[in-house]
């Protein structure tokens, strides 16, 4: 997700201090994004541009943590169980690190998993590309989900 001076930053669930915040339909917290696809990719159910269409007003400015909270009843009508969620941040600045405890509190509750089941890794690209030069930051997770 491209970042944006003005706007608020949100990883993970996680308000993070910095100048500019990510841009999207919602509030653009690509992390969880990403862990939202996942699960989706893992219970058969498609992406989350088919569950929450840019297109569709309800879903403007809306907290990507009750985005995911939707999802983990898909999840749930599945019988579905989450045994690991790994993920990696890739983003030049703000420092993601010393958040990553924050986003666990957050994650590991909706996603009803204990802290050691989610992994959230923070990566830099090097000065590569538009996440390089500090213009986007972007998610990648996988979701080890069994069914019933």
């Amino acid at each position: 997700h491209k970042l944006q001076k003005g706007n608020k930053l949100f990883l993970g669930g996680a308000k993070i201090p910095f100048s500019k915040g990510l841009v999207g339909h919602s509030d653009g917290d690509c992390l969880i994004h990403a862990i939202i696809d996942a699960l989706l990719g893992a219970i058969g159910e498609g992406d989350i541009g088919q569950h929450f269409p840019d297109t569709d007003p309800r879903y403007q400015n809306i907290r990507s943590t009750k985005l995911l909270r939707i999802i983990m009843e898909h999840v749930r009508k599945k019988r579905g169980r989450i045994h690991h969620v790994d993920c990696i941040i890739i983003a030049e600045a703000p420092k993601v690190g010393p958040h990553i405890a924050e986003m666990k509190k957050v994650l590991c509750p909706l996603l009803r998993i204990q802290e050691d089941d989610l992994s959230i890794k923070a990566k830099t690209n090097e000065g590569i590309g538009p996440i390089g030069q500090g213009e986007a930051i972007a998610a990648v997770a996988q979701a080890l989900v069994g069914l019933e």
